[in-house]
């Protein structure tokens, strides 16, 4: 799931005094991920360290001078390059101290931009509409420049696409209210032409944004009304004849965003990969009105993934490089990291952090003879048909219901008919012929016993569930009815299988399950894998303190101070140490931390918990904690556990949702500081990981020796 991460101030602005103007011209790329080139709008080029925050160089042309476009890197000659009035260039080195002793060109014609790419020529594009590269016209800067758009016609936004063969420079018009767009190619030396389709009436587009994918140049553009329209360019083409008439550019509607009350003014949208784009300059659909945010959709489903509120006035700017998006406003110049993962439907619903799970999430594969002959020593859970149940299965198969037959059946007859039918079905048909109508039988099934108390039919239900091929949207009643017959068994299938369980649904668990007494949650059938990491995690209470190199010093001063064994008891085991729930309970609670979530709608829900339950549970995550931290503990490899992300996580939110409760709490001060404690352990931690990122990497370099032989002693020169 995409997000966004916490920002930071690249450099301050100064906006012009009518605030439509943010004071920054151009951000541009430099030698490497770290380093951008920002032009103003007035007379300065600044070279900045992104991580560092930091200038590095800065040039400025004399008062009475203006830099009319942004600022490019030749990666080719490690040179700058921008234009001044419009039509003098302008190349100079970083050791250059004055630009007015930089060398200098002036060209015919009046220059709309300069494009670069990494080890390409860069190509200057005119405001007529005529390309150059730049090496070509310098060796002759007065050349005659030719006109190539009509007499009203502007150019409005510019950039260049590289492809395996070439580069390519893309420019969009405006002439009248229609709107254009050119595709320059230089091999062949080609230009064509298209006509943007119309949106309404005195509508032309706020911002534009391109990409280039399978030989396809993918155009996506944001007009005032909050439509996202997508236009596919092929690269390759013939080229137009001078005077011919534009060719029709389709387009499709990826995004419909919510703009509020009237239109949009100052906004920008940017592509981020084939799935995701930033939108600045919107309003979030949560938030009231007047707040301006930088949000990442989903454009593949249509989700909001991420959000952040920008404070003071926006700008309509967005530069995105390297996973950091560059964004004016206020009187602040912003970075803003950003990550975007590839994109499932589970991670657009929710966070899906199982990373133990994968296999038991994913959906039924169609069987290769490698998996049926290799199936008995991969998973022994799972049986293997053999001659005798194959016999068994003609045996069976004599007059039996169809699918159609069954569903009938379940509307009337009894319990134990119903189970022999559908138990039935499921034996003797592979189930991935039967996964259109799973979802029917479960439902038919929940329906019923939904509406006669008498009728419940939990193997049927759990067999279901375990095919793996059913959801909570095929049976959204179907967790709710499980907690209404306290079939816990069922509720836990369904939080391990079911990728998309909404956060209400989520939190109805968790509140059932924490509110339940030990007594009756210990009477419980639960899955024999899930009990045993809990057996696991509960049996090192009665040693709590993980040995250190084969060394216990709270030990070693107890045996010398000679106390009672009561004393050694009550000392080595501290009450944070011990479960606060019993072990069928820690099971379930386990599953509720695995389960996918959004956290923008998970919140709201958890207010619903009571303070008790909240302190509880939030022992419990503490338990879990210190188990995870401990060097004695074993990583139960294989065993589905929760991770230590999942519970920081999960602290987090319950924190979050009621902190105020929380701290006017007597019982909870101590556990606050606990947790207190546990977020400056892992900041410290990561601290001291980063101090030896350097090392590490050297290390990684190096080139190891395949023959060590059983004993050496080597001596490794990091730097």
């Amino acid at each position: 799931m995409a997000a966004l991460y916490e920002g930071y101030t690249l450099c301050g602005l100064t906006p012009s005094q009518n605030l439509s103007n943010s004071g920054i011209q151009g951000v541009e790329p430099e030698r490497d991920s770290d380093h951008v080139v920002v032009t103003d709008s007035r007379r300065s080029v600044t070279l900045f360290k992104v991580s560092d925050q930091k200038s590095l160089s800065s040039w400025t042309v004399k008062q009475g001078q203006t830099l009319t476009c942004s600022a490019v890197y030749n990666s080719k000659t490690k040179e700058y390059v921008a234009v001044s009035d419009s039509k003098v260039i302008r190349i100079w080195k970083e050791e250059d101290i004055h630009l007015d002793k930089a060398f200098k060109a002036t060209v015919s014609s009046d220059i709309w931009r300069v494009h670069s790419a990494a080890e390409l020529e860069p190509v200057v594009l005119f405001q007529r509409g005529a390309v150059r590269f730049l090496d070509s016209l310098l060796s002759a800067p007065k050349q005659p420049i030719e006109d190539v758009l009509a007499q009203e016609e502007v150019i409005r936004w510019s950039t260049n696409v590289v492809t395996e063969s070439q580069q390519l420079v893309i420019f969009t018009t405006e002439q009248k209210g229609d709107n254009f767009l050119y595709l320059q190619r230089f091999n062949p030396n080609t230009l064509q032409k298209y006509r943007v389709e119309r949106e309404e009436p005195g509508l032309s587009p706020l911002s534009f944004s391109a990409s280039y994918k399978d030989k396809h140049i993918r155009l996506v553009y944001l007009y005032p009304n909050g439509h996202v329209y997508q236009s596919i360019v092929p690269v390759r083409g013939l080229g137009a004849d001078e005077g011919a008439p534009a060719l029709p550019l389709p387009r499709s509607l990826l995004l419909a965003l919510p703009v509020g009350e009237g239109l949009l003014e100052a906004a920008s949208a940017q592509v981020l990969d084939e799935a995701h784009v930033a939108v600045v300059g919107l309003p979030h659909p949560s938030a009231g009105a007047g707040k301006d945010f930088l949000c990442i959709w989903n454009t593949n489903f249509q989700t909001l993934q991420a959000g952040k509120e920008m404070k003071g006035q926006i700008y309509g700017q967005l530069w995105g490089y390297s996973n950091k998006l560059f964004i004016p406003h206020g009187k602040s110049f912003s970075v803003i990291p950003y990550e975007c993962p590839k994109s499932s439907l589970a991670s657009a619903l929710g966070k899906l952090r199982q990373a133990k799970t994968e296999e038991s999430k994913a959906s039924t594969s169609v069987p290769s003879w490698n998996n049926i002959l290799h199936e008995d020593k991969a998973n022994p859970s799972k049986t293997v048909e053999t001659r005798k149940t194959r016999t068994t299965r003609k045996s069976q198969s004599a007059p039996s219901l169809t699918n159609d037959q069954i569903m009938e059946l379940i509307k009337t007859a009894s319990v134990a008919e119903v189970q022999k039918e559908v138990e039935g079905l499921l034996s003797r048909t592979d189930v991935q012929d039967l996964q259109p109508s799973l979802g029917q039988l479960a439902a038919a099934l929940v329906s019923r016993s939904l509406g006669e108390e008498a009728f419940y039919t939990p193997s049927i239900l759990a067999q279901l569930v375990q095919t793996r091929c059913l959801c909570h949207s095929m049976c959204p009643d179907l967790v709710l009815l499980a907690l209404e017959k306290k079939d816990y068994f069922l509720c836990q299938l369904c939080l391990q299988f079911f990728p998309d369980i909404p956060e209400a649904v989520t939190c109805a668990c968790l509140k059932t399950f924490i509110s339940m007494p030990d007594s009756d949650a210990e009477k419980v059938n639960l899955e024999p894998e899930s009990i045993s990491l809990m057996e696991t995690l509960m049996a090192g209470e009665r040693d709590p303190v993980g040995l250190q190199n084969g060394f216990s010093p709270a030990t070693n001063d107890m045996d010398q101070a000679g106390g009672t064994e009561a004393e050694k008891k009550e000392t080595t085991t501290p009450p944070e140490h011990i479960c606060p729930v019993g072990l069928h309970k820690g099971v379930l609670l386990n599953e509720v931390l695995m389960t996918a979530y959004s956290d923008f709608f998970l919140l709201p829900h958890l207010k619903d918990l009571s303070p008790q339950h909240v302190v509880l549970f939030l022992r419990y995550l503490q338990f879990l904690y210190l188990k995870y931290s401990q060097d004695a503990f074993p990583q139960m490899h294989g065993l589905r556990s929760p991770t230590l992300t999942q519970i920081m996580d999960w602290v987090c939110l319950l924190l979050d949702a009621h902190f105020t409760v929380l701290a006017m709490t007597p019982e909870a001060k101590g556990l606050l500081h606990n947790l207190h404690t546990f977020v400056k352990s892992q900041v410290r931690l990561f601290s001291e990981l980063g101090k030896i990122e350097g090392s590490l990497h050297e290390l990684n370099k190096m080139k190891v020796n395949k023959d060590i032989g059983q004993y050496s002693i080597e001596v490794i020169e990091l730097f």
